[in-house]
């Protein structure tokens, strides 16, 4: 017994979303905390400064490609 197409298109959809979404907090949480880029003492440094704006510029792109998904535009 197969499953309509539909029904497996969106649980496809779902499961795409879900990795996606831990593969990005995955890289941020290993650059951010085992590299120390997220936390700073006294002043921020160049290095903060880069993950914090790596991290905003992928997380637009992540909802980007979330909207793009679930739009069926991809």
């Amino acid at each position: 017994m197969g499953m309509e197409p539909e029904m497996s298109e969106f649980l496809m959809r779902i499961v795409q979303t879900i990795s996606m979404g831990m593969l990005w907090l995955l890289i941020n949480m290993t650059i951010g905390i085992k590299f120390e880029f997220a936390f700073f003492e006294g002043r921020p440094t160049i290095g903060n400064y880069i993950y914090y704006l790596f991290f905003l510029a992928s997380l637009g792109a992540l909802i980007f490609y979330f909207h793009k998904k679930w739009k069926g535009k991809l």
